[in-house]
């Protein structure tokens, strides 16, 4: 039985949001992140593309407290497991993928896993807060955050810097505010950089060649977040 620091049972504890108990999410909190440099993909599928596949840059390989590792991606309004993404309009996920030589395969590479582990057990910390940054790491797939006001009719579109790793396993995409910018360039650990999900303007994450067709008004780049504003105003009605 696994009990947490001061003597209760936590297994019997169930979070209202997620349905699992307190001591599982825990164990599958993130604490180490890896960034993917050879160009590793996700492979995904979704209801309206039969048998076609599609692909997204793996951002990330993370370090669960429970030893597991897993690739992570930008997706929709937050940074998600891959093998986790199961939503048949969405996306599920179907694989990880190589480029460079055309192989799909469902486990973490071995090289990632070994330097997760060691990384972890060098870096060590000792954190007292839940908001304690335990690592950032640049992004290196050209992922932006879409700002937006709660109609839709104006968007911003911003580059995200980096993605910041806290003590309770959350995992943030941070913004630069331009009004705080004392020099640049702005680099991971800047003070002028917030965390994307907690802004209340915040909407979504693309990666840059989404990004890029917003911004030159891409008709179904335009049609795609439409569809989505539609999706998140159908979804918040069904909550309240």
């Amino acid at each position: 039985m696994k009990t947490s620091n001061d003597g209760h049972n936590t297994d019997n504890v169930i979070d209202l949001f997620t349905g699992k108990s307190y001591s599982a999410l825990k164990d599958s909190r993130f604490i180490r992140l890896a960034p993917e440099l050879d160009g590793l993909e996700m492979l995904y599928s979704n209801e309206s593309s039969g048998e076609k596949l599609f692909s997204l840059k793996v951002l990330c390989w993370a370090l669960r407290a429970n030893g597991e590792v897993v690739g992570l991606v930008p997706w929709l309004d937050d940074i998600v497991a891959c093998p986790e993404i199961d939503d048949p309009l969405n996306g599920c996920w179907e694989g990880y993928y190589d480029p460079g030589i055309d192989e799909i395969f469902f486990d973490s590479p071995i090289h990632k896993i070994v330097e997760l582990e060691t990384a972890a057990e060098y870096y060590d910390y000792e954190c007292e807060s839940p908001y304690d940054t335990v690592q950032e790491i640049p992004d290196t797939i050209g992922t932006h955050g879409v700002l937006s006001n709660a109609d839709f009719t104006s968007l911003t579109l911003q580059e995200v810097i980096s993605w910041r790793l806290y003590n309770d396993g959350t995992v943030c995409g941070m913004l630069i505010a331009e009004d705080k910018v004392e020099s640049t360039p702005v680099l991971p650990g800047d003070d002028c950089l917030y965390p994307a999900q907690m802004h209340d303007n915040f909407r979504y994450f693309f990666q840059h060649h989404i990004a890029n067709k917003i911004k030159a008004q891409d008709p179904e780049a335009l049609a795609a977040i439409s569809l989505l504003v539609t999706e998140s105003g159908s979804a918040e009605m069904t909550k309240s």
